[in-house]
């Protein structure tokens, strides 16, 4: 979770080059992100990271997690809608039995 008051500096390696960041972010945090790009290039191989130019192998990892967060955002989305169409039903349902029940229906 972000503080809105506390910047932390923190120094972290992405493809073996230092960068100095200043952020809201614990440092642990801002490491454990490193963590999973470095862990994303480091899936490419050996072969692919000495293929390209170290700022392409960071613009592939961009790309994939970037395409990764598109494909969350929907499922979510379509796992949103499922919920609403559920809860939505439900409440039809008790409103029915409801409104059966004022009737006198058992």
């Amino acid at each position: 979770m972000l503080s809105a008051h506390v910047k932390h500096t923190v120094t972290i390696e992405i493809a073996g080059t230092r960068y100095k960041m200043v952020s809201d972010a614990p440092p642990e945090r801002l490491e454990e992100l490193a963590a999973i790009v470095n862990a994303r290039i480091e899936a490419f191989g050996p072969a692919a990271q000495r293929a390209v130019n170290q700022g392409q192998l960071i613009a592939m990892v961009a790309l994939g997690l970037a395409e990764e967060l598109e494909r969350q955002k929907a499922a979510r989305a379509e796992l949103e809608s499922k919920v609403r169409t559920i809860v939505e039903d439900t409440i039809d349902r008790i409103d029915a039995r409801l409104a059966e029940l004022r009737r006198g229906r058992p």
